[in-house]
């Protein structure tokens, strides 16, 4: 610890205060739902760190895959170069993914997926004759990832506000308040007249598919989703969906979109893409989208990553969708849906406690009037968490959890028991 707060630039951390007081779970290793610190302390793992650990921690199966393939090659470029890997990965990506979309596109990270997603949207349109759409759509507290493309999709204010200056034109439009379909109407009809507007000047909309993740867990109901590809197709812009936190189950159906029934221009994905163990992303495309780059050599995606498609991450990506299909991972999620809904309807009853939500492999509350990330009521629950042994790290006054979507049953009980019983402490009821 004295060689982390001598060196360590932590991410989202006010690094004064940590400095000074941060005691954080010193973790020595990690398996299942499970963190294990220094001290041979277990930690449930309620939020798969970060959302990444969909499988849970060093799954045998993916180990598995990451040790074969490190036998064989660990990175080779895909510029000039192919290998089995990425293209069996692609394959099976195609296979998985909403019809239509039929490319795929490496990268590295979240972030990194979207901003090709953007590079794609701004480029298409430049190569079919329409230079003239160079702005994007996106919803009020909206996060799609750090770039500073990406930044400018972004409507939390406090991630957004420094770069103003040097972003990219993009709207935002009043999100669904709530997971009705009268909340979901309102919006549709704000991005109907915005698109009415200004929808020649429009690239593409970006839209997180029924829960905006790092805003608060803020849900929508699918018929918006629907509302947007309606509204896109009106208008001749492109669909950008971005299932970075949303798929491989998260909300119960392999893509979130697929409880919309439609399909986007553009598909990101990362974060439980590779299970947790490497940094990988995918950019999946349709075919109108592809052709759009065909032809003269200027035409082309002039983009890419170091990394881009490595193998090791392709096998494991490969590994982790055989786990999905083999083990029928998401058709154990409405059991254990149905637990965490339970639960957190349960602490919507508790006094002070507001907006109580779920929807498949999340649960999320409200600890005041207007939830805000850099409010400390959040905090004061993880703290009576962790000494119940669970890690969970809130959103400000937000408390969600969001465990590995295969967790097991009894350990889903004991971690959904603590974040009761910590959420009734702090509330003064327990």
């Amino acid at each position: 610890m004295e060689l982390d707060k001598r060196h360590v630039w932590r991410p989202y951390t006010p690094m004064g205060p940590w400095i000074e007081g941060g005691d954080p779970i010193v973790v020595d290793r990690a398996e299942g739902a499970r963190l294990f610190d220094v001290d041979g302390r277990s930690y449930l793992d309620a939020n798969a760190s970060w959302w990444v650990a969909t499988l849970g921690h060093n799954h045998p199966r993916l180990l598995g895959a990451l040790a074969r393939q490190a036998a064989r090659a660990t990175h080779v470029t895909l510029a000039g170069v192919a290998h089995e890997p990425a293209a069996r990965l692609a394959e099976e990506l195609c296979a998985v993914a909403p019809p239509g979309l039929t490319r795929v596109f490496y990268s590295d990270d979240g972030s990194t997926a979207l901003e090709a997603a953007i590079k794609m949207a701004l480029k298409l349109f430049q190569n079919e004759g329409q230079p003239g759409r160079t702005r994007f759509v996106a919803l009020g507290n909206a996060f799609h990832g750090e770039t500073l493309g990406v930044t400018a999709l972004g409507g939390v204010d406090l991630f957004r506000r420094p770069f103003d200056a040097v972003l990219m034109r993009c709207h935002h439009v009043p999100a669904p308040e709530d997971a009705t379909e009268e909340a979901a109407e309102r919006a549709g009809d704000e991005l109907d007249a915005l698109l009415a507007a200004i929808g020649h000047e429009v690239a593409a909309v970006v839209l997180e598919p029924l829960v905006q993740g790092a805003t608060g867990m803020r849900m929508h109901a699918p018929s918006f989703l629907r509302r947007a590809r309606a509204a896109c197709d009106a208008h001749g812009a492109l669909l950008i969906i971005d299932e970075v936190f949303t798929g491989y189950g998260r909300t119960g159906t392999f893509w979130a979109v697929d409880q919309a029934g439609i399909r986007p221009d553009l598909l990101a994905i990362a974060k439980g893409f590779t299970g947790g163990i490497l940094p990988m992303a995918a950019t999946l495309a349709t075919d109108r989208v592809f052709d759009a780059f065909l032809g003269a050599p200027e035409r082309a995606f002039h983009y890419g990553h170091s990394y881009c498609g490595h193998p090791l991450g392709c096998a494991v990506a490969r590994e982790v969708l055989a786990v999905m299909r083999e083990e029928q991972v998401v058709s154990g999620v409405a059991a254990r849906a149905a637990r965490i809904a339970a639960s957190f309807s349960r602490m919507g009853a508790l006094p002070g406690a507001r907006n109580a939500r779920a929807l498949g492999m999340i649960g999320a509350l409200d600890l005041a009037a207007d939830a805000s990330y850099l409010g400390g009521a959040g905090w004061k629950v993880s703290a009576e968490a962790r000494q119940r042994g669970v890690y969970l790290r809130p959103l400000g006054d937000v408390v969600y959890v969001a465990p590995p979507i295969n967790i097991a049953l009894d350990a889903l009980d004991e971690l959904l028991a603590v974040v009761e019983e910590s959420t009734a402490r702090v509330l003064g009821q327990g």
